[in-house]
């Protein structure tokens, strides 16, 4: 049984997340608690943290479900398939030679921390040719713009979302939350952050008006619409973060506050990532699933594979911190990298008058800030600060931040508005925030000894990982915050040995170069072969020809000087997908697939059905609504026409009129009700029925053939005759291979082990493969009349791409050799040269 709350008011109801200790090995050590962790800093020991309303969610996991766990997890070994890294360490990466010029849209959300790491991946993604565009909130357009590159806003406030973290910072919505309002006008922000991100990756230029059209997509994970973006462009997207989203058996989730009561607690950190992401679809997946149905136009994504979404698609994933504070886990596969931290280029910084004077005027102050927080109540923090600093008797600079903390004037405390941490932290003798993934990096990459006083998110992570090295002390989650407990966390921060620690970790941060890591990591994960343009080499292609089986992939440039030339119409081009996304539902028998597939079938021919009686009386109230408010009728079409009808027009029109549009309402509903039958009779349960059959024999460690993604009808025939070929094959075959196997491994037991194998494996596979000659094509079909049906976001695609080469690479297109490029064109589509273009791809 699996449990959420809150996080608790009470510190001794609170249960911390298992404790590092201090080793050489990597192997599980047992602590006084009798937990076994996997060490992920073999440095130092991280106590049990004294936490309080830090944003966390309590798991807690009963030893009945635990054992069920442990034990599937020990009968289903890792597939070798994505075998894992030997070791814990992240492999350098190596500079990877990428020649095509891409525009690159980078979206994030969240605070200036969250920020300011992808401004300067940006200014390296510049220096390799790339057109980059970030996309985040409004309020960070000049630190955009000043980095040189361009902004593209999408919405939020992150003001907003701070200071609604800082009151309710828990994942699970408290009461007071629910009645003040705050979750709608949270789903609201994020519905405008969706589209925003939608129109970031396609819209003009919002201060030039320059055309844009991403070609591969960099995004944090919070902006959440990073792969649906990327699934309706066809283009590559690659995450990138400064806190663990990824599940691993080394340390828990940094949301999750996990109580297991299982033998084996390196199975409860795995489980906490999965908690979490299904805690966050619970919450957003009908807003995610209905924005992809009206906007993008895609199909919604099934309850069971939204949560783990980015795992599932093995999405590539950077994460920009130091190995020396936490070595890549053992488990993540060759599509996770642990790059270093993300500095940005030092900023030229003249300080002010006053500032100089004062850190010239004694010893070196220390530094108190609090970034992008909005506190509570900021008199008590300040007081407590104060109060701390006098007894310490240390000079102090306090940063005012977003919440504009400031006291009475003294000679021992500086408040400061802003200023670089680059600059500032190396005048200062040790630093005391919030714990932002961005400000621990900089203090640490200085050398200075940190003290953490954690709001919610992952800073109580990284005041773990910053104690778990013997940098700083303990962490002060805020709500605990005492005068006493600072005192002692200043004066620990000032010790010679905490300073040696913190200038060792210093040594080691600066000799990485995370920025350039991670360029390096986005570009080694990019499918650079199928991005280029068969006709201009080093051109990424957007465009695709096809005559009969030859295809020729065109950039814009290409298509255009082609289109000019009359040797081919637009209307002949096909959008080229460089990296096409297939979000399918993971099926494990064919019991549970049936079930699932016609409860879905039957709930959605329900509400479609009761649409045929309940629209059209809720558009007869839509319709009275509207004509009392306005006095006007409501309007009718005749021919391209629209009249609007006065009020004092006679009631029967207006009867008529308005039985109409409810019997266009019933109308609509039954389409739906027919709609939504049909797909779940020939589509839905029959793909469930082969899926399930299909993945039986994975139960005994059997591999499957893998099938290609059906796009439309023609791959929906391929796969479907594909799968009966190999499926009634491998079907008669497993009986002499299975029973073959049995008999080498266990003699006569394994014999009958073997046959028994082979005749489950004839019965399922022959029957899924010919359940698949139907089920395959008919899902081919389905998708096929739905992209002809829906065409608003694909042509809302081909229009920017048209646009781009028109407005913006005119001048490009000019310089193009046009013999030369039609010459290679009339190759490529020759027989012979198109059958090696093919072997090769």
């Amino acid at each position: 049984m699996v449990q959420a709350a809150h996080s608790r008011t009470d510190d001794a109801d609170w249960d911390p997340p298992p404790p590092y200790e201090a080793s050489t090995s990597s192997q599980w050590v047992d602590h006084s608690t009798n937990t076994f962790v996997q060490i992920p800093c073999p440095t130092a020991a991280v106590p049990e943290l004294a936490s309080t309303g830090d944003g966390r969610v309590d798991v807690r996991v009963g030893s009945r479900f635990s054992r069920n766990v442990e034990n599937i997890l020990s009968d289903h070994p890792p597939d070798p398939l994505h075998a894992v890294e030997e070791t814990s360490a992240s492999p350098s990466i190596s500079d990877v030679d990428f020649d095509l010029n891409l525009n690159i849209v980078v979206q994030v959300v969240g605070s200036r921390g969250d920020v300011q790491p992808f401004v300067a991946l940006g200014a390296e993604l510049r220096k390799h040719g790339h057109r980059v565009r970030l996309a985040t909130h409004a309020i960070f357009e000049d630190l955009v713009i000043a980095a040189g590159l361009e902004f593209f806003s999408i919405g939020g406030d992150p003001v907003e979302l701070m200071s609604y973290m800082v009151r309710h910072p828990g994942l699970i919505p408290s009461m007071e939350s629910l009645r003040a309002g705050d979750i709608q006008r949270k789903r609201a922000s994020i519905k405008e952050i969706l589209n925003g991100c939608w129109r970031s990756c396609l819209e003009p230029d919002q201060r030039e008006g320059t055309p844009f059209v991403a070609d591969a997509i960099i995004a944090n994970p919070p902006s959440f619409a990073h792969i649906h973006c990327a699934q309706a462009l066809g283009i590559p997207v690659h995450l990138m973060f400064t806190m663990p989203w990824t599940s691993t058996r080394a340390f828990p989730h940094p949301l999750a506050n996990m109580k297991y009561n299982g033998s084996d607690p390196s199975v409860g950190n795995l489980i906490s990532y999965h908690f979490v992401e299904w805690l966050t679809w619970q919450g957003l997946g009908d807003l995610i699933n209905a924005w992809r149905k009206e906007v993008l136009e895609l199909d919604c994504i099934p309850a069971t594979e939204g949560p783990n979404l980015a795992e599932t698609l093995q999405v590539p994933f950077t994460y920009c911190w130091s190995s020396a504070l936490i070595p890549k886990p053992q488990e993540w596969g060759a599509h996770i990298d642990v790059c270093g931290f993300f500095f940005r280029e030092p900023v030229a910084f003249e300080p002010p008058p006053s500032l100089a004077e004062f850190l010239q005027s004694g010893p070196p102050p220390i530094y108190i800030g609090f970034g992008s927080i909005v506190l509570e109540n900021m008199e008590a923090t300040l007081n407590i600060l104060l109060d701390a600093l006098k007894r310490t008797g240390v000079r102090a600079i306090i940063a005012k931040g977003w919440c504009h903390m400031q006291g009475e004037e003294s000679p021992n405390i500086y408040y400061i508005d802003d200023c670089p941490h680059e600059w500032l932290f190396q005048r200062v003798a040790a630093v005391v925030h919030h714990g932002g993934a961005g400000t621990t990096a900089c203090g640490l990459r200085n050398g200075k000894p940190t003290t953490i006083i954690p709001f919610f998110g992952d800073q109580p992570f990284w005041g773990s990982m910053v104690k778990a090295t013997g940098a700083g002390p303990e962490p002060i989650p805020y709500k605990a915050l005492t005068t006493e407990k600072l005192v002692d966390a200043i004066t620990f921060c000032l010790e010679p040995t905490t300073a040696a620690v913190a200038r060792r970790i210093s040594d080691q941060i600066n000799q990485e170069n995370g920025v350039r890591a991670a360029v390096n990591s986005f570009h080694a994960h990019l499918p650079r072969r199928d991005m280029e343009c068969d006709l201009i080499p080093g051109e990424p292609a957007v465009w695709k020809f096809k005559k009969g089986r030859r295809i020729v992939k065109m950039s814009k440039i290409a298509a255009f000087t082609l289109k000019a030339q009359g040797r081919l119409q637009a209307k002949h081009l096909q959008r080229y997908s460089t990296k096409p996304l297939s979000i399918e539902v993971q099926r494990w028998e064919p019991v549970t697939a049936i079930s699932s597939a016609t409860l879905s079938t039957v709930a959605g021919m329900a509400d479609a059905g009761a649409g045929v009686f309940i629209d059209p009386y809720r558009e007869y109230r839509r319709l009275q609504t509207t004509t009392e408010a306005t006095g006007v009728s409501v309007p009718e079409v005749e021919g391209s026409r629209t009249q609007e009808m006065p009020q004092n027009v006679s009631n029967d029109h207006n009867d008529s009129s308005h039985a109409k549009q409810m019997a266009l309402a019933s109308t609509i509903s039954l389409a739906k009700f027919l709609g939504r039958s049909s797909r779940g009779l020939f589509v839905e349960i029959p793909l469930a029925a082969t899926e399930g059959m299909r993945a039986i024999p994975r139960l005994y460690g059997d591999k499957l053939h893998e099938n290609a993604p059906v796009q439309d009808w023609r791959s929906g025939m391929a796969v479907g005759w594909s799968g009966f070929t190999h499926g009634v094959y491998e079907g008669f075959t497993d009986i002499f291979v299975h029973t073959y196997r049995g008999k080498k491994k266990r003699g006569s037991l394994g014999v009958a082990e073997g046959l028994s194998k082979g005749l489950v494996s004839l019965a399922v596979k022959t029957g899924s493969a010919t359940i698949g000659l139907v089920a395959y094509p008919n899902q081919g079909i389905y998708r096929s009349l739905r992209s002809a049906m829906h065409k608003g976001s694909a042509q809302q695609i081909d229009e920017a791409r048209w646009a781009e080469v028109w407005l913006l690479d005119t001048d490009r297109a000019a310089r193009v050799d046009v013999e030369a490029l039609c010459s290679r064109y009339d190759d490529l589509l020759s027989t012979r040269d198109s059958a090696l273009h093919l072997w090769r791809r």
